[in-house]
Formats: C-alpha cells, sequence, structure tokens
C-alpha cells in the first residue's frame, strides 16, 4: 500500500499551477479518488502550516 509521496507544485508559462502527484499513489486502490481524466477538487490551506488539503467536490 502505498500512502505517501513526492510530488510537485508547478507553474505553466501562462500563470496557472498544476499539482503533480506520484503515479504509485493515485494508483493505490487506497486512493480516494475514482479518476478516469479529472477531477475538481477543493484545495485550501492554513496560513501558518506547510501543507495543503485536498478534498473531492
Amino acid at each position: 500500500m502505498v500512502s505517501q509521496g513526492v510530488g510537485s507544485i508547478f507553474r505553466r508559462k501562462d500563470g496557472k499551477y498544476f499539482v503533480y502527484l506520484p503515479k504509485d499513489l493515485v494508483e493505490d486502490t487506497s486512493f480516494p479518488f475514482e479518476l478516469s481524466s479529472s477531477v475538481k477538487v477543493n484545495v485550501k490551506f492554513k496560513p501558518n502550516e506547510k501543507k495543503i488539503i485536498i478534498e473531492s467536490k
């Protein structure tokens, strides 16, 4: 079971940001999102903590 991994946040030339997740993490059977192509999610963070929270919409 893979429940953590190292990804990255990337800024494109057009100013959009993307969050990349490791393939092994996303393809694990316990991954909490069903992915066929893309999924809308809510993203939030607490200003004084160095973490983001991604939840299904």
